[in-house]
């Protein structure tokens, strides 16, 4: 590679990005401005946001059941080997509350979201785009940000809390199990201490990061799926670069929200 190229690569590619956040936000504020104006206007497609709701869950759900089950089992095989050498035993509940509540859920939902529903919305935007029917929708006059995003961005932030719910009760549920019959941990200890150290703080904290995922996800999703070009190359790309950027999204979205709560509402026996 030449030295012209690499200058014009280090002189377009931040432009490129500043132009992309351009329209990530101005899309964000599309679907903002469209769901409260819809929303208080009664025109918001109900049957539309239940179809997606059910398309959504169908792809999230077992997978989140199957993901809660091994996160709860491992943290306390992990740290129960640690307690059951220094006499802890009694706070492996702890654990379980601090760890599957405060990280495991919302990252387990926020990585399923990305990784299933957010392929979904993608590969069904970017199909609509390179058969034109997007271009089609702006001629008969309807925003496709109004006619497709919006009943997507509800119902993905409606199912949201339902899969980090179910995360929590699997993970933790599995935490206990493995600590009454590999640890010789006392169930009644288990939710002592489960209790002591879990608030419902971190459970409001846990539900608002899964919440802010799923914006996340249906946002660069559906942009990704709307600038869709260049035939089933294009929706391919489209697919994998909006999985791509929401896990990265994720994670450091989840790294900043993690520290304002500990600002905040910092962790302590209850």
């Amino acid at each position: 590679m030449s030295i012209a190229a690499v200058g014009k690569y280090l002189k377009d590619t931040p432009l490129r990005s500043l132009a992309t956040l351009g329209r990530s936000g101005e899309l964000a504020v599309n679907i903002l401005k469209y769901t409260v104006s819809d929303t208080i206007a009664l025109r918001l497609p109900l049957e539309e946001v239940a179809t997606q709701m059910w398309k959504l869950l169908k792809v999230t759900a077992l997978p989140a059941l199957l993901m809660a089950v091994p996160i709860g089992a491992e943290v306390s095989v992990q740290v129960g080997g640690i307690m059951n050498q220094v006499g802890a035993n009694s706070l492996a509940g702890a654990a379980s509350g601090l760890g599957v509540v405060g990280q495991g859920a919302p990252m387990a939902a926020g990585l399923l979201m990305s990784g299933a529903a957010a392929s979904a919305i993608a590969s069904d935007l970017g199909a609509r785009a390179i058969r034109e029917e997007i271009e089609a929708i702006r001629v008969m006059g309807i925003d496709p940000v109004q006619r497709l995003v919006v009943p997507r961005f509800i119902a993905m932030v409606a199912i949201a809390p339902m899969l980090c719910i179910v995360i929590v009760a699997a993970g933790v549920a599995a935490g206990l199990v493995i600590s009454a019959n590999v640890n010789d941990v006392v169930p009644g200890s288990f939710w002592q201490s489960f209790g002591s150290f879990a608030t419902p703080t971190d459970l409001v904290f846990s539900v608002l990061k899964s919440v802010i995922f799923a914006a996340l996800v249906v946002l660069i999703a559906s942009l990704r799926g709307l600038e869709a070009k260049g035939g089933p190359k294009g929706v391919a790309n489209a697919v994998n670069a909006s999985v791509v950027l929401s896990v990265f999204c994720i994670f450091m979205t989840n790294l900043v929200v993690s520290q304002i709560q500990m600002m905040f509402f910092p962790a302590r026996l209850a």
